[in-house]
């Protein structure tokens, strides 16, 4: 791939010019303006060169409740300690390090993801992914606010101020309300707020929880033996059956939902920056925290079986939950930023003309939306699994077709980045390209067919008859990446005559005003 749109912005940059270039959906970078306003690439003079916010903001948004409540999960379906473990460590691994992949896809190109995978299923064709992307983020926005909520009225229930066995709706509502509103703010700001939002708030979080992680280790009775429910030992086809389910869950399962997000925040590294420098940053900030608190949820768990995040809490470290509960939340509000934030870029992919700061308004009250209906929600473990399993559903079929199209086509025959950023009528690139679109369909059925959640609808004929075993990640990725091998280099060399003789295929855009930013 051939990224000469990075070096045009710069030179443009230096000249002192804020002319728009045509060629984009978007008006150019004007100094003093925020250069994050409108979808557009980020301009080689605009990035950093500092990999450890890569760290940060990776560490950050996965120091979060929900990764013990995800270890929790093993030991609430039956699994041994050891298996749990076992699953957490290897399928992070792999997840992690194909995650890493699209964060170099970020940094080469100064694209979000869903821009990316405009190349692959179309101009047009990609308000499917977007669109999906987008309404996804807001159910996770509500997930981790839910799990915060949970955590906070344990907190008061220790307090006294609330009854910690009453439901407590008018409370955990008027405290969402609070936490969605401070979680907005920090994402109006931008990248440069997130990032140091995580740079100041993870050091301090970490040095708490492994105080936690000390407490329980060494001071609490924790059964490292645990082999599963007395009387219930899991074993053979049934053990495998539900470590696969949590390695869909919680495993690889975990490191597959981030694929979509990494481009987002690796597009502001500069490609001055050594691409193994920011793949290990970023993939070592995914997995040290997911597998760290994955393991303390599930040694936790060993004691009562128990998946509910407060009670997880309460009945563990009991007056000790006070100074850890107010550091926790840190988590989940650095995970929502993220969120709020992608949803932005992946609602303007739609070709939503709306600034980022207004979209940021309108996620967070949809997902204040999405969030009392989790409180109504009994069987939260339920939620939680069919929720996760759903996400890779489709982010594994959408995956397999990006690493195909740019670690393979892309690698062949090379396009020019720029024309990602032409608007709708370009003829560099398809309006819907089929083979990008038919792949990702034949992926999430694929998945489907081997898929086992916890809810029926999401038993696929093909898991059920081999006793439960959940290979939909791996049914999914593989299903798509060989169908788009097979049909998407026909269709992208198509496209790649107008993209060499390129000089102006569409009609200029007239630009907005970019916000101004005191970021």
């Amino acid at each position: 791939m051939q990224d000469n749109l990075s070096s045009s912005r710069s030179s443009s940059a230096q000249t002192g010019s804020s002319q728009p270039d045509s060629t984009l959906s978007g008006p150019a970078t004007a100094p003093g303006h925020d250069s994050e306003a409108w979808l557009q690439p980020i301009p080689e003079s605009d990035r950093t060169r500092k990999v450890s916010g890569q760290f940060w903001i990776w560490a950050g948004a996965n120091l979060a409740p929900i990764n013990w409540v995800l270890g929790a999960l093993g030991i609430h379906l039956g699994l041994g300690f050891a298996d749990t473990v076992i699953v957490l460590v290897l399928g992070n691994l792999i997840g992690m390090l194909l995650f890493g992949c699209f964060v170099l896809l970020g940094q080469k190109t100064g694209a979000t993801g869903m821009v990316l995978a405009r190349a692959a299923f179309g101009r047009r064709g990609n308000y499917l992914p977007a669109a999906i992307q987008a309404l996804l983020v807001i159910g996770w926005c509500a997930v981790n606010t839910w799990i915060i909520l949970d955590l906070v009225m344990a907190l008061f229930g220790t307090l006294g101020w609330v009854d910690p066995e009453a439901k407590n709706y008018a409370w955990k509502i008027g405290v969402a309300t609070a936490i969605m509103a401070a979680q907005v703010a920090i994402a109006w700001f931008g990248y440069k707020a997130i990032a140091a939002f995580e740079k100041w708030t993870v050091p301090p979080t970490i040095i708490i929880l492994a105080v936690m992680s000390c407490v329980a280790w060494f001071g609490m009775k924790i059964d490292w033996g645990y082999a599963g429910p007395a009387g219930n030992i899991l074993e053979g086809s049934e053990r495998i059956a539900a470590m696969s389910a949590v390695m869909t869950a919680i495993g690889i399962g975990w490191g597959i939902t981030w694929f979509t997000y990494a481009a987002d925040y690796s597009r502001f590294v500069s490609t001055s920056v050594p691409k193994r420098k920011v793949y290990l940053a970023s993939v070592l900030g995914q997995f040290i925290p997911v597998v760290w608190l994955g393991v303390l949820g599930a040694s936790l768990a060993t004691n009562s079986g128990e998946i509910d995040p407060g009670k997880l809490i309460v009945q563990n470290f009991g007056v000790l939950a006070l100074p850890v509960l107010l550091m926790v939340l840190h988590g989940p509000i650095a995970t929502n930023i993220l969120n709020i934030y992608t949803f932005s870029v992946a609602t303007q992919a739609l070709d939503i003309k709306i600034s980022r700061r207004k979209l940021n308004l309108f996620v967070g009250v949809f997902s204040l939306i999405a969030v009392v209906f989790f409180i109504f929600q009994e069987d939260f473990a339920a939620v939680l699994d069919a929720w996760l399993i759903g996400l890779v559903a489709w982010v594994a079929a959408w995956g397999g077709v990006m690493l195909v199209h740019y670690f393979w086509l892309e690698k062949r025959w090379p396009a020019k980045v720029d024309r990602l950023f032409d608007p709708v009528g370009t003829h560099r690139l398809p309006v819907i390209n089929w083979a990008g679109i038919v792949s990702l369909l034949v992926g999430i059925f694929s998945t489907w067919l081997f898929m086992y959640g916890l809810v029926p609808a999401m038993q696929g004929p093909v898991a059920v008859a081999l006793g439960g075993w959940d290979l939909s990640w791996l049914a999914g990725g593989l299903t798509s990446a060989a169908s788009y091998a097979l049909l998407g280099p026909r269709a992208h060399k198509k496209y790649l005559l107008a993209d060499s003789n390129h000089v102006s295929v569409t009609q200029p855009v007239t630009p907005a005003v970019p916000e101004r930013t005191t970021a």
